[in-house]
Parts: structure tokens; C-alpha cells; sequence
């Protein structure tokens, strides 16, 4: 998509704080956070919601999740745990229309959430 935020940071068009990446992933700060971590995980493929994934995704979005339990592990807050979250939709606070997962962690988080 020409106008999405998070595919301009892909293409490295817009600026970031990139923690990890590979082929499929990107990974960066938010920054706006909401916790001492506060990272954003995204697939590099434009999907725009959940509910636009398809069949083809699948393996996508499990290496979405898998890198979200490495980075866990191997920035040292696996233990104490962590919420991955994902807001579907501008009712559920999407702001950007690109499909992605809030990582946070570092303090107590509160439940309910909102």
C-alpha cells in the first residue's frame, strides 16, 4: 500500500528504532509506549487486518508470534512475562491499517486492559 505508515518504515522510507528484522519481519519501538518495552511486530506482506488474512498467511503470522517469544527470551523478560496484543479494527483502537502486534512488557500489566 502507497500510503501506510508501516510500509513506508519497511521500505525505509520513514524513520524507526529497528530491534530486529529478517525476510518476513520487522520489529521496532513504539514511539508512543505504553510500557518500559513497547515494541511493534510486523509482517513485511501489507495485510491490513486479521480479518484480511488468508490461508497463505498462516505460516506468516506464526513466525509473527515465534519472533515475539524470541525477542522475550533473548531481551530477558520472557520470565516475568509479557502481553502480546493485537487491535483489529478502528473500534479496538487500530490506528494503522497495517496488521501488527504490540509487545509490551517490563511492568505489571493491568487487566482489563480497556
Amino acid at each position: 500500500m502507497q500510503d501506510c505508515l508501516f510500509c513506508k518504515i519497511i521500505k525505509k522510507e520513514l524513520p524507526a528504532e529497528i530491534v530486529y528484522e529478517d525476510e518476513q519481519v520487522l520489529v521496532f519501538k513504539d514511539i508512543n509506549p505504553m510500557a518500559p518495552v513497547h515494541l511493534l511486530i510486523i509482517p513485511k506482506k501489507h495485510i491490513t487486518t486479521l480479518t484480511d488474512m488468508d490461508e497463505e498467511d498462516t505460516l506468516l503470522m506464526g513466525q509473527v508470534q515465534l519472533t515475539a517469544a524470541r525477542l522475550a527470551v533473548d531481551m530477558g523478560f520472557a520470565d516475568g512475562g509479557f502481553r502480546l496484543v493485537n487491535n483489529c479494527g478502528q473500534d479496538a483502537g487500530q490506528l494503522v491499517m497495517h496488521i501488527h502486534y504490540h509487545l509490551l512488557a517490563g511492568r505489571p500489566l493491568n487487566w482489563p486492559p480497556g
